[in-house]
């Protein structure tokens, strides 16, 4: 991508933040959207360990950044690290993108880039999740599928998983399975979707019996050497009519491999990832996102076309 304005003392940075990194595709996605909108922006992938999350942000937010996108493991961790939860950070627990505010000269917090450029103080950091709805978008869009009534499988509940299974519960599946390598992760989830969602029937552990939909929330995949998240013995990839993987690199991962020679539908993580980066693109500028345009940049990055 070639940008009409050079990188001079005017341009404001965003940034992904994650551990590891070097995957994603969001700076393709979200440099082209930017230079789309005329923007003299940049938006870049750095590598943070947890432990440094706290301080990334400060630092972020000391540089005046205009926000940042946070990837795995940070979502959830990110919750206890701001200054302002929107409604949609509440509801989902968790955090996948944070815009920073300053006050304009009639005291309203507004987005940064937009009150005077010498302000020092008071600048907050307001975090978002636009994963929940990209989520539910791209199941639509690509699968194809009824969720009311189903049943419905998600491997890794922390972060993404967990945002995926309570709007699952939200969509009307009448039973959900969690699975999850971390001791309570799954138990915790559980307790979420009994409190908020009654009438959904959550469940520990891999099902019986068929299902409509598979959820794979792990970072297993990115890697080619990465094992399949389960084993024939724990679930039978046949049992499922749909598979959604939201690893995208590669664009077809050793599950979905698998998925699709045991009859599933599938789809990978391409679609959540570019509904998810152009919401927070727009709650960043204030404008519609050019999705056409980041699409194709997040398919020429991930497919090479």
């Amino acid at each position: 991508m070639s940008f009409e304005k050079p990188i001079d003392g005017s341009t404001r940075f965003c940034a992904v933040l994650g551990h590891p990194i070097a995957h994603t595709a969001s700076p393709a996605m979200q440099n082209a959207g930017m230079a789309a909108l005329g923007l003299n922006w940049r938006y870049l992938a750095l590598d943070v360990h947890p432990t440094d999350l706290r301080l990334a942000i400060t630092g972020a937010r000391a540089m005046k950044f205009v926000g940042l996108n946070l990837t795995v493991p940070h979502k959830v961790l990110a919750m206890e690290m701001l200054d302002e939860l929107d409604e949609s950070a509440r509801c989902w627990g968790a955090v996948n993108t944070i815009r920073f505010e300053a006050r304009d000269a009639n005291g309203r917090w507004v987005p940064v880039h937009q009150a005077a450029p010498t302000t020092t103080a008071e600048i907050r950091a307001h975090g978002f999740n636009t994963d929940a709805d990209a989520f539910m978008r791209a199941v639509r869009e690509e699968l194809q599928i009824e969720l009311k009534g189903a049943r419905a499988l998600v491997v890794g509940v922390g972060g993404a998983g967990q945002v995926a299974a309570l709007r699952l519960a939200l969509e009307g599946v009448t039973e959900l399975f969690l699975v999850d390598s971390v001791p309570g992760r799954a138990e915790a989830v559980a307790a979420q979707l009994k409190q908020r969602y009654p009438v959904v029937t959550a469940r520990i552990g891999f099902p019986t019996g068929n299902i409509e939909l598979l959820v794979h929330a792990t970072p297993l995949g990115w890697k080619s050497d990465d094992p399949l998240p389960f084993t024939d013995a724990q679930f039978q990839l046949g049992r499922a009519y749909a598979v959604y993987d939201m690893v995208y690199r590669p664009a077809e991962t050793r599950l979905l491999k698998a998925a699709k020679a045991a009859g599933c539908r599938t789809a990978n993580g391409l679609g959540m990832l570019l509904y998810q980066g152009a919401r927070a693109l727009e709650l960043w500028t204030g404008q519609a996102a050019p999705i056409d345009v980041m699409r194709r940049a997040l398919e020429q990055n991930v497919y090479g076309t």
